[in-house]
């Protein structure tokens, strides 16, 4: 302690631009301390959310939940694991010891989810939710304007959508309401019956005239050619014109869609 003082009086100098630095270093640390008021103490924790049509929870939970919780349970670093079953939805949540990567976990859950898909009934859709925790906040927002809501919910899914999900922070963007449009075709049961077509052949002729195919290559001298078929329906006349082959109208002719079905617009339920 005294050649510690001895030092500091004989550099005087040295000694007060020190202690200088050292208190702007500590005023400069003040001002960027990160202060919440609700600081996140949740574990790491990734969560599995599946839709299965017109499941009741009993077949949820025997069908789904219990196959994918018996393939979970041997994931390393796992602390808990608990699930919600409800009317055709399957909540997994599994809960990792502190200080787990969170990208580790959620790849270990990943690969041991796309192990049992396979074997889960047909329909089931959905994986991992997005990276939050109990503690995230959540914003909603309205879009509001003279405008239809189709044409809000167009604006919404392809231009503010995309836009907030590159913004720091931001997890996952959720659209609901609005008006997704469709294209319905309505069969007519007189007329597919008069014609002999069945509804697997209505199903067949629309899967198959809604895609766009290849078809090769063409060389024009040195230049080679890529050569593609466009059939995907992009209108209502599209699909109008789409040709089935009727059972009962006479030498195989084909029939048009129009013919045996409506046409028309409509909207996803909201």
């Amino acid at each position: 302690m005294d050649k510690l003082i001895h030092t500091a009086l004989r550099w005087r100098t040295l000694t007060l631009l020190l202690a200088a630095l050292l208190a702007l270093a500590g005023l400069r640390a003040w001002f960027q301390l990160p202060i919440d008021a609700f600081p996140d103490i949740s574990p790491t924790q990734a969560k599995i959310i599946l839709k299965i049509p017109g499941m009741t929870p009993e077949e949820v939970e025997l069908r789904v939940v219990r196959p994918i919780e018996q393939e979970l349970l041997s994931i390393p670093k796992k602390r808990m694991v608990r699930s919600v079953s409800k009317y055709g939805i399957a909540d997994i949540t599994l809960d990792f010891e502190e200080g787990t990567d969170i990208y580790w976990a959620r790849q270990q859950v990943s690969e041991r989810l796309s192990g049992v898909m396979g074997d889960l009934p047909a329909g089931v859709s959905g994986g991992l939710a997005p990276i939050t925790t109990p503690l995230s906040e959540l914003y909603m927002f309205t879009v509001e304007g003279d405008f239809s809501l189709a044409e809000k919910r167009r604006a919404l899914d392809w231009t503010i959508r995309p836009e907030l999900r590159t913004v720091p922070g931001v997890a996952e963007v959720n659209a609901l309401g609005g008006e997704v449009q469709t294209f319905e075709v309505v069969p007519r049961p007189e007329r597919m019956a008069a014609l002999g077509v069945s509804m697997s052949q209505l199903r067949q002729a629309l899967a198959t005239n809604n895609s766009n195919d290849g078809a090769g290559r063409m060389l024009v001298g040195e230049t080679s050619l890529v050569v593609r078929v466009e059939g995907a329906v992009r209108t209502l006349d599209d699909l109008r014109a789409i040709r089935i082959e009727a059972a009962k109208s006479g030498s195989g002719r084909k029939v048009l869609l129009d013919d045996i079905a409506t046409v028309r617009h409509g909207a996803r339920t909201r």
